[in-house]
């Protein structure tokens, strides 16, 4: 697997740094990824920010109020999808972050395992009464029912052999359920380089429906890809604070609206669930 040296387009950290970094589009999987990536015990400091709020609890302004509502009714949906395809049984949710959906799973009488590498999350998990473990490795004698990934595909770096790995901890049958933001939506043509979803250097990979068919088609069969209508409202909040420092837009939500419509004849949604079965 090879990355061109096509830059995609440039864009920066807008959360911490400040620094600049391309997206350089590779045509095997029609993904982009970010470079340069930061190494392993560096990325941890991009994540240093109070404004990062996938790893608090935090409802001390407008974005973490519309982030905790959204989170809560997302929640419920994605409780509801998994078990209108698999009634119970074992479910690990990589990258949990502060563990609200494990909580809402377990409440239904779902065996529940999690993942969180930041420490600061998982303290905040334990205290639910989680035990999350740093990584996958910690799993590598366990078969699950059910894994899933929200917004957490985007941030690992060794994605091919995570993905490899992925694989031999489902059952033959079980199902891997996927979170992504899409590259191709509308949301992120208009707002260029200020679109909030490539969050760079944290996401390091960026995909489209191709990028996932392609990744996962060794060891799954794509069954269904759903759209998360709530995330093109979220991300042109973000996206348009970005580009012009307004906290409150309402072209923001012009833009979230317009997108979602547009979407519904492309397919092209800012973030799309994969609902991937392991062969065999």
């Amino acid at each position: 697997m090879g990355v061109n040296k096509n830059i995609f387009i440039r864009t920066k950290d807008f959360l911490v740094s400040g620094e600049e970094f391309n997206l350089m589009f590779c045509e095997e999987f029609d993904f982009l990824k970010t470079d340069p990536v930061p190494a392993a015990d560096k990325l941890q400091d991009y994540y240093k920010s109070t404004e990062y709020i996938s790893h608090t609890d935090s409802k001390r302004g407008i974005f973490d109020f519309v982030y905790a509502v959204v989170k809560l009714i997302s929640i419920k949906k994605k409780a509801g999808y998994i078990e209108s395809k698999v009634s119970k049984g074992s479910i690990l949710d990589v990258g949990i972050g502060t563990g609200d959906f494990l909580v809402e799973l377990q409440k239904r009488g779902w065996d529940v395992y999690g993942t969180e590498p930041n420490p600061d999350a998982r303290k905040k998990a334990e205290s639910k009464g989680l035990f999350p473990v740093s990584d996958l490795g910690k799993f590598q004698n366990h078969r699950f029912d059910v894994i899933t990934l929200w917004h957490v595909l985007e941030h690992i770096p060794d994605l091919f052999t995570t993905v490899e790995l992925l694989a031999g901890l489902l059952k033959p049958g079980g199902l891997l359920i996927i979170a992504v933001p899409n590259y191709k939506s509308y949301d992120a043509e208009f707002y260029g380089k200020y679109w909030a979803a490539y969050d760079v250097p944290r996401h390091i990979y960026h995909f489209s429906k191709t990028s996932i068919k392609k990744i996962f088609k060794s060891d799954f069969i794509l069954e269904e890809i759903k759209p998360l209508v709530f995330d093109s409202y979220y991300v042109s909040l973000l996206s348009e604070k970005y580009k012009t420092g307004k906290k409150i837009s309402l072209k923001s939500i012009f833009t979230g609206w317009r997108s979602n419509r547009k979407a519904k004849k492309s397919g092209e949604y800012s973030s799309l669930i994969y609902c991937l079965k392991r062969k065999g």
